[in-house]
């Protein structure tokens, strides 16, 4: 969980505005696709609607989508030093506030109070769990015509993250569409952190513009305030509302069951990506990804290999130093704005090529003694993972080293995270583990291919040395 103040001065709008934010593709869904459809809008408290999706909830409206809104509190705890308004009293007018701004943004819309606590929403998520499907249900559409609205779920205020992850949840399970609107993520992120890249955008028209901003003025006592004396000052600043007035709006979104992005998105996706970095991770200057490459080559158990590939190399940092251990290197990846990159820096490695391939759907031929995928198995779908894992297996020779290294928190945008790509390859692969280090943003695992004419080798998948998934 990150810590942060509203008072800290933060990430500068004009930071995020060179960033490429404004070139990050738009949301797919027109005006009769979002007319066709119900939309479940989840605040933690007033203003988190407007903030993050005001201008959405706009169009909504005026595209004639049904828009349900369910209000987790009333956001009694934003001003807990006031001497002159008291939690109840802070309640009541936040709550006009709110149905203000909803009848400004969706005049039709219907909304909900769940009367949960303000700081602790985390602990009702089965009520919030409850009010969300007894919604779903209501809105009579199938489940891929529903969609929810809700905050990111590594926004980094408690409420927001657990009202997320309760969203989250509640739509893989039953198929529905997600879209996570991020609100104190543009104070204390910064465009170096590589969450916002997979995202996507809702540019606003004038009007959805002005409904966005008219909803805003009704939320005072979040943006004034609420007397000169100590305790009220306004908790919104002008220069963190600055981050809500772009032209446009920008969401984490998940398609509804079987419309979550996959390795055929890779080239269209990355090619973006890197077509407004040349480094979008920063894997040149940072420290946590030159430490996370050199505990990567410490944890292979041979100093030498035959063979090598890496799946999804990118712009080559790591595959320049395994190239160094192999005779043979192959490095292949879906981007080639991304291979040209890395073609360029394995240019002192006689041996070493580069493929532009899509894996799982594409592969390179031959066998490997090493195989190194890296941050790339949660860009999969699981089946393209299962298929993925098929040919490491088929291509592996007997006793080659598959390395394992992937960041543990969510992808926006994706149906995978790290931890479960290591415990989908161990229970596939039924190889050895070798050895296994995690820490809190990343797993490092190594698996051995069984040897030639070993029982494991006989009957893949048996095999389960290491730690349980």
């Amino acid at each position: 969980m990150v810590t942060f103040s509203h008072t800290d001065a933060g990430t500068a709008e004009s930071e995020w505005e060179a960033s490429g934010l404004a070139v990050l593709p738009e949301l797919a869904l027109d005006a009769g696709e979002l007319a066709a459809m119900t939309f479940i809008m989840l605040a933690a408290h007033p203003d988190d609607e407007t903030l993050g999706a005001g201008g959405f909830l706009s169009r909504l409206h005026a595209a004639g989508a049904a828009v349900d809104v369910l209000l987790c509190t009333a956001g009694e705890a934003s001003h807990p030093g006031s001497r002159t308004t008291t939690p109840e009293q802070l309640a009541a007018v936040r709550l006009g506030e709110f149905g203000a701004a909803v009848s400004e943004l969706v005049p039709a819309a219907s909304w909900r109070f769940l009367h949960l606590t303000d700081g602790k929403v985390a602990a009702d998520r089965h009520r919030i769990t409850a009010a969300l499907r007894e919604a779903i249900a209501a809105s009579g559409r199938p489940a891929d015509r529903v969609a929810i609205v809700a905050p990111y779920r590594a926004d980094g205020h408690a409420d927001h993250d657990a009202l997320g992850s309760v969203a989250a949840e509640v739509a893989a399970e039953g198929g529905h569409g997600l879209l996570e609107y991020p609100i104190w993520y543009w104070l204390w992120a910064s465009p170096a952190d590589s969450a916002w890249q997979s995202w996507v955008r809702v540019p606003l028209t004038p009007d959805e513009q002005r409904a966005k901003a008219a909803a805003m003025d009704a939320h005072t006592s979040q943006t004034q305030p609420l007397s000169r004396q100590p305790g009220d000052g306004a908790l919104l600043s002008a220069a963190f509302l600055e981050h809500f007035s772009r032209p446009w709006e920008t969401f984490a979104w998940h398609g509804p069951a079987g419309g979550t992005n996959s390795a055929g998105d890779a080239e269209r996706i990355f090619d973006a990506v890197h077509g407004r970095s040349t480094d979008p991770w920063n894997y040149t200057g940072s420290w946590y990804e030159r430490r996370k490459r050199a505990l990567t080559l410490a944890v292979l158990p041979e100093g030498d290999y035959g063979a090598g590939l890496e799946i999804g190399c990118s712009i080559g940092t790591l595959s320049v130093e395994l190239a160094a251990r192999c005779r043979e290197f192959v490095a292949v990846d879906a981007s080639s704005a991304a291979l040209a990159q890395a073609a360029e820096r394995l240019s002192g490695h006689a041996s070493a090529r580069t493929l532009h391939l899509t894996v799982p759907q594409q592969w390179p031929g031959g066998t490997f003694d090493l195989v190194a995928v890296s941050e790339v198995g949660y860009y999969l779908t699981p089946a393209e993972l299962a298929e993925l894992f098929t040919r490491v297996q088929a291509a592996m020779n007997p006793g080659g080293t598959l390395v394992l290294c992937h960041w543990r928190h969510p992808i926006a945008g994706w149906e995978l995270d790290g931890d479960t790509v290591h415990a989908l390859a161990r229970r596939q692969l039924g190889w050895h583990t070798k050895g296994i280090y995690r820490e809190k943003d990343f797993v490092l695992e190594v698996l051995v291919a069984p040897e030639e004419g070993s029982a494991a080798a006989r009957n893949p998948g048996r095999e389960s040395g290491g730690a349980p998934g």
